[in-house]
């Protein structure tokens, strides 16, 4: 078999690896599109994987955005609130971070990433009690600092970002800032920024998906409704849903499941804006000169 047939079925072969991967995610969000369109009698009674008449998308919008006095609208508020504080907050300090610990040797430093690395591996869900009771007793609970603040630490976010700058930023720029006379602020801020924007965005996407997507935390810190996240009143939704709760019909369901494309369109759309960024954070990394 010559070099070139092998290339082609290693190349068609990694095709097909892809296609299916491709329809694994994309199937459940063309069912979530087309159940969307559905009366709660086409839900169960058509093939669920098709539209079907009468199409009632705007109806299920309209009943999304009316239920409960409108509470989707605060629900989707404070997700933007969480994610955009948290995750812009984590982003920069572990850009900040990340950065002093690539570019600067200190004493204990290797100690301290270590320490970073550490806690990577622990899950979230063994920190979510002490976390509780660390904001009991600062009165945090119930305010938006009780989600927004433990979303400022990202570990992973700061092992990206020196990495990142390990090899994104070249020590000799430093050197030559540092000849000319340019403090450390100025060497960053002129120099290291530009050259760390990928690896920021990329950071910044990783946490807003993470924060956006975060259940535990906000429902643990929150109980007061015009608080929680759309992760949070989702639940409660599908709560109702389950128990024949929100309308006698029964077209809660439906509500559900538009109200859960919905939230699924921002991160898509924020995904696409920072694609390109987020491509060029990927690769950087992995060249060395």
């Amino acid at each position: 078999m010559s070099s070139s047939t092998a290339v082609r079925k290693h190349s068609k072969f990694l095709q097909l690896v892809m296609l299916v991967a491709a329809a694994y995610f994309l199937i459940p969000l063309f069912w979530l599109v087309v159940s969307s369109t559905k009366s709660v009698s086409g839900l169960y009674s058509s093939f669920g994987m098709w539209f079907s008449s009468p199409f009632q998308l705007f109806d299920n919008v309209h009943k999304v955005f009316t239920l409960s006095d409108g509470i989707f609208l605060k629900w989707a508020k404070n997700s933007v609130i969480y994610a955009v504080g948290g995750a812009l907050g984590a982003a920069v300090i572990s850009t900040l971070t990340g950065y002093g610990f690539s570019k600067y040797r200190f004493r204990g430093s290797n100690i301290l990433f270590g320490l970073v690395l550490v806690t990577i591996m622990v899950p979230t869900t063994a920190l979510a009690l002490p976390t509780y009771l660390l904001f009991v007793k600062l009165h945090l609970v119930n305010t938006i600092w009780a989600v927004i603040l433990p979303s400022l630490v990202s570990p992973i976010g700061v092992y990206l970002m020196r990495v990142y700058c390990d090899s994104a930023v070249p020590q000799t720029l430093l050197e030559a800032g540092r000849i000319d006379g340019a403090s450390e602020f100025r060497i960053f801020w002129d120099i290291s920024v530009r050259m760390l924007a990928p690896g920021f965005v990329t950071v910044l996407l990783l946490s807003i998906i993470g924060v956006w997507n975060n259940y535990l935390l906000p429902l643990m810190m929150t109980s007061v409704a015009e608080l929680q996240p759309l992760t949070v009143g989702l639940s409660v939704w599908n709560s109702m849903a389950n128990t024949g709760g929100g309308f006698v019909d029964g077209s809660m369901q439906v509500v559900l499941i538009t109200a859960s494309l919905i939230t699924v369109i921002p991160l898509m759309l924020t995904f696409l804006l920072l694609q390109r960024f987020w491509e060029n954070g990927l690769s950087a990394g992995s060249v060395k000169e």
